[in-house]
C-alpha cells in the first residue's frame, strides 16, 4: 500500500551546508537519511518533498552545526498480506519468479505459480505447465497477490512472498483466456456421480 505521510524529526545542518538554501540543504540531509530505508511503521520511504523548518534552529557553541525541528512530506510504500500488485518477472531461478516490485523483489514459488505442474525449461529459459502449456519467462507483466512479508532493516534482507494461483491473478494472457473460456466447470463429487448413476440405472 502507497501511502503519503507527515513525518516530524530533528536535523543537524553541518556548517558547510550554511552557503545553501536552508530548505534544500535540509531536504539533502532528510534524503541520505530516509530514502531507500525502510521505516517499521511507514514501509519503505520512496521520496520526500515540501520540507518545512519550524523556527530559526538552534546553534550549539562546541558543534559547528545547527539543529533544526522540520515536518514533510514522504512517499512510503508499505506492502500488506493479500495486496495485489502489479509486476514484471526479473528473473527466473528453478525454484519460482522474482517479480520485480517497483523499489524491492518478491518470489513467487514454483508451486505458487499456477494450478499445474510447472518444469523449468533451461534452453528459453521459462516456466512451462504440463498441460495448459501455459508459459513464464523475464518480461512478463503479471498480478500476484502478497501472501508473506518480512520487513527486515534493509531492501536486501526484506522478503516477500507472492502468489499467482488464485483466479483473476498471473501473466495478462492467462487472465484474458480465462475470461474468454468462462469459469472451469465444478468437478462432480463421488457422491453426485453416484447418484446420476443411480438414476440413470432407474431410468
Amino acid at each position: 500500500m502507497y501511502q503519503v505521510v507527515t513525518v516530524h524529526d530533528r536535523v543537524r545542518l553541518p556548517a558547510q551546508n550554511f552557503t545553501m538554501k536552508l530548505a534544500e540543504g535540509l531536504r539533502q540531509i532528510l534524503r541520505e537519511r530516509y530514502e531507500r530505508r525502510i521505516d517499521k511503521e511507514y514501509g519503505i520511504v520512496l521520496g520526500i518533498w515540501d520540507v518545512k523548518p519550524e523556527g530559526d534552529g538552534l546553534v550549539i557553541p562546541s558543534d559547528a552545526a545547527a539543529y533544526y525541528d522540520v515536518t514533510f512530506e514522504a512517499l512510503a510504500y508499505l506492502p500488506t498480506v493479500n495486496e495485489i500488485i502489479e509486476a514484471e518477472v526479473a528473473e527466473l531461478v528453478e525454484f519460482g519468479a522474482f517479480l520485480q516490485m517497483g523499489s524491492l523483489e518478491g518470489l513467487v514459488h514454483l508451486s505458487q505459480i499456477a494450478n499445474d505442474f510447472l518444469t523449468y525449461n533451461k534452453r528459453i529459459p521459462a516456466f512451462v505447465g504440463k498441460e495448459s502449456k501455459k508459459s513464464l519467462k523475464k518480461g512478463d507483466h503479471v498480478l500476484a497477490k502478497i501472501s508473506t512479508v518480512s520487513l527486515k532493516a534493509s531492501l536486501s534482507e526484506t522478503k516477500i512472498g507472492l502468489t499467482m494461483r488464485p483466479e483473476g491473478l498471473g501473466k495478462d494472457e492467462w487472465i484474458s483466456d480465462r475470461e474468454k473460456s468462462g469459469p472451469a466447470p465444478e468437478r462432480e463429487t463421488k457422491a453426485q456421480k453416484k447418484e446420476r448413476k443411480a438414476k440413470e440405472a432407474s431410468g
